[in-house]
């Protein structure tokens, strides 16, 4: 997703614009653009550049002054990464500037519309568009005009609007693309990530869809598309600047790898009674009518889109396994484009690390449109599907600043685990079993210390295969969705080509891949199919492929048919996941850094999806 930052206020904003950008960098981007306005002056400054905001940064001198401004950083939609295509855009009269975050659907009926009154357009994007049909409304309000252009929009967007002759003030607009304003003294900001504004305020307004914010140095006035004057309250940013450092660690990923004991802690935070074998989630509990749904359904969908898919479907082994409610996982972006068979028995549950993730609102919206009790997984607040869906779990990971997500992953499906104890507890599931499982869940965070600690086992094998082409990786049961998830990792931001498959199913297909070049990666540990995976095993080695295992401590067997091994504790079934994850995760990064690559921005990638 893009990334906008705005300021109006007293003092130069360069530097704060700048800043912000840099904070949500991790974000993807391609290219990045800043406009400020000297209202003393009345001088107007725009730079813009191709590539990272430190290109961008050197366009800059102390001229380019001012104490309203815009900035923005693109990631392609509409047109290649170019100057002309960077952000902010600029209307024909060279005096109103916009960013824009979304897609406008009907652009082209509007680009015809504007050329037929003499507009000429020099960019392949669609938010030029915008700016123009802001000025074809334009008398001596840009308020007003803003307003008007929206009515013809179809689409998303969340957009900052600057006029020259109006330095008093700033527009700002939201539908479908997440936008805040920040609260200052005597200046006052806005942007579409709360890491931009931080460093200035923690006190925010969140925009909600079809409101319009009119900001000026001392106030901001709130409105909806029809000029009704509403009331916004100011939250507070849940987020310690620290937790946007890096450290000391060489990357955000890193990081947040070695977060997860930590992460995983503040995911369970009050949620389990131990004395009583369960969990207690008060996202769910307090919506009495959502949670009596969520226990006695006849059918539950998960949708989420990528890492959260993978999270879905161990929530769907754990769910049917433990509560016996038949459990469906749709990818979002399908989900929404089919008829879903959907009752008032149904309960659609939506995992996004966002909360912004276009397709999954989209099936959200259709999940409701049909009459289902509809829940949220998401890690931040404030978020449209927290605000969208009836009830919801919040993750508690902290902000994840690393494009391809770890602990987000870790802390979904820990939710989902709780979940699943809570709905199990209500049918067939013993104190006993629930008291052990909950008990495990609060071991977690000390294994998983104890694999980070051994972590270097890891980089010695990563130092050996980073010249690879191709990975297989192969697991059953719970670990079939973990060797998805391992494989999409290495992708994500090695390039290396990686295929997920379940281990028995190598022989329908995969195993005609398998050579002496070809790594496989086995999580082969001690459960029920143990010995299955063996058998998969061995036939991989009678075919000469290269064996890395997963496998429990004190497995010796397992040393004889692998190649290379890595230990990790046992616990029960139904939380492995989270074990088995976090080696593989570190074999992704390591593999990256050694082709050296940037882990954080791996390149195409945008953190959060907000446009289809």
């Amino acid at each position: 997703m893009c990334g906008i930052v705005g300021y109006i206020g007293k003092k130069d904003c360069v530097s704060f614009l700048i800043e912000g950008l840099k904070r949500v960098e991790y974000r993807g981007y391609d290219s990045a653009g800043i406009v400020v306005l000297d209202e003393s002056s009345s001088s107007i400054h725009i730079k813009k550049s191709v590539g990272k905001i430190i290109d961008l940064e050197k366009k800059i001198d102390n001229r380019d002054i001012g104490n309203l401004g815009l900035a923005h950083t693109r990631w392609a939609t509409h047109g290649e990464p170019s100057m002309e295509n960077s952000h902010p855009h600029i209307s024909n009269n060279k005096k109103i500037y916009l960013v824009h975050n979304g897609i406008i659907e009907n652009y082209i009926s509007l680009q015809k519309r504007l050329e037929a009154k003499g507009y000429k357009f020099y960019s392949e994007t669609d938010t030029e568009i915008l700016v123009n049909l802001i000025e074809s409304y334009y008398t001596d309000d840009i308020e007003l005009a803003v307003k008007k252009a929206l009515f013809d929009v179809k689409g998303t967007y969340g957009i900052g609007v600057l006029h020259v002759d109006e330095p008093d003030k700033l527009i700002v607009a939201r539908l479908g693309s997440p936008l805040l304003i920040g609260i200052g003294e005597n200046e006052n900001y806005f942007a579409s990530d709360p890491a931009s504004v931080i460093s200035k305020t923690d006190d925010v307004v969140y925009l909600d869809d079809k409101e319009i914010g009119v900001i000026y140095k001392d106030r901001v006035v709130h409105k909806n598309l029809e000029d009704e004057i509403i009331t916004k309250n100011i939250e507070k940013i849940d987020i310690d600047v620290q937790e946007i450092e890096k450290d000391g660690y060489e990357h955000f990923m890193l990081k947040e790898i070695f977060q997860q004991p930590r992460t995983l802690i503040d995911t369970m935070r009050g949620r389990i009674i131990l004395d009583e074998g369960t969990t207690n989630l008060g996202g769910l509990r307090q919506h009495p009518q959502v949670y009596n749904a969520l226990i006695k359904a006849e059918k539950i969908y998960i949708i989420a889109c990528g890492t959260s898919w993978h999270s879905a479907l161990i929530g769907e082994y754990m769910i049917e396994e433990y509560a016996k409610i038949p459990v469906e996982v749709e990818y979002a972006s399908e989900f929404r484009y089919r008829d879903p068979i959907i009752s008032e028995k149904t309960v659609v549950i939506a995992i996004s690390q966002s909360g912004e993730t276009a397709d999954t609102l989209a099936a959200l919206k259709e999940a409701k449109r049909k009459g289902a009790y509809t829940i949220g997984l998401c890690n931040v607040v404030g978020s449209t599907i927290s605000k969208v869906t009836d009830a919801g779990v919040y993750l508690h990971a902290g902000p994840e600043i690393g494009v391809a997500s770890t602990k987000a992953f870790t802390s979904q499906v820990m939710a989902l685990a709780l979940i699943t104890v809570d709905i199990a507890r209500h049918k067939d599931m013993s104190f006993r079993e629930g008291y052990k499982i909950v008990k495990e869940m609060k071991l977690l965070p000390t294994l998983i210390n104890s694999i980070l600690d051994n972590s270097m086992v890891v980089k010695d094998i990563a130092l050996k295969f980073k010249d690879a082409k191709n990975f297989l990786y192969l697991g059953r049961g719970f670990n079939f969705p973990v060797a998805l998830e391992g494989a999409l990792k290495l992708k994500e931001i090695s390039y290396i080509h990686a295929e997920g498959y379940p281990a028995a199913e190598m022989k329908h297909g995969p195993i005609a891949l398998i050579d002496k070049d070809m790594p496989v990666i086995f999580i082969a540990i001690k459960d029920a199919i143990y010995d299955k995976v063996i058998t998969n095993m061995k036939e991989v080695k009678a075919r000469n492929g290269v064996i890395i295992t997963i496998a429990s401590y004190g497995d010796e067997e397992i040393e004889s048919i692998s190649d290379y091994v890595i230990k990790i504790p046992d616990t029960t079934n139904l939380l492995m996941p989270i074990l088995t994850v976090i080696p593989l995760q570190l074999l992704a990064y390591y593999i990256a850094v050694e082709k050296g690559f940037n882990v954080d921005m791996p390149r195409n990638l945008a953190k959060s999806v907000t446009v289809e």
